[in-house]
C-alpha cells in the first residue's frame, strides 16, 4: 500500500533534506528563512516530521566568516559520526562578479544522537576546494569503501554561477583528490535567469548512479537535471557520467507547482519505495528577490523505475492538505 504523504510537508523550509537512520528515524533538516542557524527535526515516519519539534544544533557567528545566509544543511551519517555540511559566508553584499560569496563548511557530532545538546557539535571548518570562489550545496556518497563529495562551484573561466564537481575525500571534511568537473549550465532549459547547476543529490540503484540537480533561477524556472553513471565506472572520470538533454521534473503549470528542485532523497516507511523530498512553490509573483520569499516548502513523493532502471518522477504532486 502506497502511503499518502502530507503535501506540503513542511512549510517555510526550502533545500530540504531527509535521512532515514538505522534508528528507524526520519531526520529532516534545511534552509531557515532567516537563514540564521541550523536545526534537526525527527519523526518515525515522514508525515509525523510536519509536526515535530525542531532542535537547534548550530547558530551563525556573530561576525566572520560563518556569520551569514547559513544555506542548504545536510545531515549524514559516517563512521559512526553525524555530520553536517552547509554554507555560510561573512558579508550579504555580492561580490566583482555581482555574486553571494558562501564557503562550504562542516560541523560533526559524535554523540549517538545528534539532538542532544549544541554542545555536541565540533566546527571542523571549511570544506577547501581548488579554488577560492563561490560554491555550496555539498553531499557525499560513500562507495566501495571510498568517500565522494560533490558540490556546486564557480569557475571564474566559465560563464555562469555555478557547475558540478566531485572528488573523493581524506575524511569527512578534507578532499583528497582534486575536484573534478561533471557539468555545466549549457541546455536552454539551465540558464534561465541565471546560469546555474546546483544542489546535488545521489541516488545509487540498479547497478547505477543518478546524480540529480538544479538549474536555472530559483523562480518557477527552477529545475532539475540528472547524471547517470554506471557503479562499475570511476565516478571520478567525467566520462562516466552522462547527462540527460532535457529536464528531469521541472513546474506543471497546471497545477500551481512551480520551481521543485534541490531534492534529496530518502525511502518509504516499509522500505520499498523510494522517496524524492523537494522545495517547491504554490505561485510565481513573488515580491522582490526569490531568494528571500520564505514560501518554498518541503514536499515529499515516491517515484518509480523505467524498464532501463532509471528514475521516472513524473510530476509535483499537488497540495493535497485541507
Amino acid at each position: 500500500m502506497t502511503e499518502k504523504y502530507i503535501n506540503p510537508l513542511i512549510i517555510q523550509r526550502a533545500d530540504p533534506y531527509i535521512y532515514k537512520h538505522t534508528d528507524g528515524y526520519y531526520y529532516f533538516t534545511a534552509s531557515v528563512p532567516a537563514y540564521n542557524l541550523i536545526e534537526i527535526r525527527r519523526a518515525k515516519t515522514l508525515n509525523a516530521l510536519a509536526h515535530a519539534t525542531p532542535r537547534t544544533i548550530w547558530r551563525k557567528h556573530d561576525s566572520g566568516e560563518m556569520s551569514k545566509l547559513i544555506w542548504a544543511p545536510e545531515l549524514h551519517y559516517i563512521d559512526n559520526k553525524w555530520y553536517v555540511y552547509f554554507a555560510a559566508t561573512d558579508t550579504e553584499d555580492l561580490d566583482e562578479l555581482g555574486m553571494f560569496t558562501h564557503r562550504m563548511y562542516c560541523i560533526e557530532c559524535d554523540a549517538q544522537d545528534p539532538m542532544e545538546t549544541e554542545d555536541n557539535w565540533v566546527e571542523k571548518g571549511q570544506v577547501k576546494t581548488d579554488k577560492d570562489t563561490f560554491c555550496l550545496d555539498a553531499t557525499v556518497f560513500e562507495h566501495n569503501d571510498k568517500l565522494y563529495y560533490v558540490w556546486a562551484q564557480k569557475d571564474k573561466a566559465i560563464k555562469g554561477n555555478s557547475n558540478l564537481y566531485i572528488a573523493e575525500m581524506e575524511n569527512p571534511w578534507t578532499l583528497k583528490t582534486k575536484p573534478v568537473m561533471l557539468s555545466k549550465p549549457e541546455y536552454d532549459w539551465e540558464i534561465k535567469g541565471f546560469w546555474v547547476n546546483e544542489g546535488p543529490a545521489v541516488l545509487h540503484r540498479n547497478g547505477k548512479f543518478f546524480m540529480t540537480y538544479s538549474a536555472s533561477a530559483t523562480d518557477e524556472n527552477y529545475a532539475m537535471g540528472m547524471l547517470t553513471a554506471k557503479d562499475t565506472d570511476d565516478v571520478l572520470d567525467p566520462k562516466s557520467w552522462h547527462k540527460s538533454k532535457e529536464p528531469v521534473f521541472q513546474s506543471d503549470l497546471s497545477t500551481d507547482q512551480l520551481g521543485p528542485g534541490h531534492n534529496s532523497f530518502t525511502v518509504s516507511e516499509d522500505g520499498t519505495q523510494d522517496v524524492m523530498v523537494y522545495h517547491c512553490r504554490n505561485y510565481s509573483d513573488i515580491k522582490g528577490d526569490p531568494l528571500y520569499d520564505p514560501n518554498r516548502h518541503t514536499k515529499v513523493q515516491t517515484f518509480t523505475y523505467d524498464a532501463e532502471g532509471n528514475p521516472v518522477f513524473g510530476k509535483p504532486v499537488p497540495y493535497n492538505y485541507e
